[in-house]
């Protein structure tokens, strides 16, 4: 359990090394966190087991762990005993819904976490990365749209094209 629990707080580290990506976890510290919870002596210890399987859920390469930490996170978020508590969590279900693709609702969440704490730096980070993430998708996005127009002007001109040649030969023809 200690190896789970070092790779936990390594995975944890690399928020603060000032990368640009968020960490991954993999199914080991999944595990780790499941069992923590499941030897859990006290109802303090196994919110806290859950706080980090949340974490670990939302922070995994596999999209039904993601989605698993989600319903995790969304269904304790009322049961927030503190500001402290709810920004966590807040930012937690942010980072889910940003590795599902769901960038609106991501940063919905994070302007409601930065409400509680404006100046916190991963909640500023993960908004940058959903800000990058939806400029770079939406030049994609473009990218394709203007892509099909050229391709279908292409298309309708070899077709007008085409049509003016064989209308001129039928009347040369005549």
């Amino acid at each position: 359990m200690d190896s789970h629990v070092g790779k936990f707080f390594d995975s944890v580290g690399s928020i603060f090394r000032g990368g640009d990506t968020l960490p991954w976890c993999d199914r080991d510290i999944i595990a780790g966190c499941e069992n923590e919870v499941a030897q859990a002596a006290n109802e303090e210890q196994k919110n806290e087991s859950l706080m980090r399987l949340s974490w670990a859920l939302v922070h995994s390469r596999q999209p039904e762990d993601v989605n698993r930490g989600i319903g995790m996170l969304q269904a304790s978020l009322d049961r927030s005993t503190s500001p402290l508590q709810t920004r966590e969590k807040l930012y937690l279900l942010a980072v889910g819904h940003y590795r599902t693709g769901d960038y609106t609702r991501s940063r919905q969440l994070l302007e409601r976490c930065l409400e509680i704490q404006p100046d916190w730096r991963q909640a500023l980070n993960l908004q940058r990365l959903v800000e990058d993430k939806t400029k770079r998708d939406g030049m994609i996005g473009m990218a394709i749209v203007t892509g099909a127009f050229g391709l279908v002007g292409l298309v309708a001109g070899g077709i007008i094209a085409a049509a003016s040649s064989s209308s001129s030969s039928s009347s040369r023809k005549k």
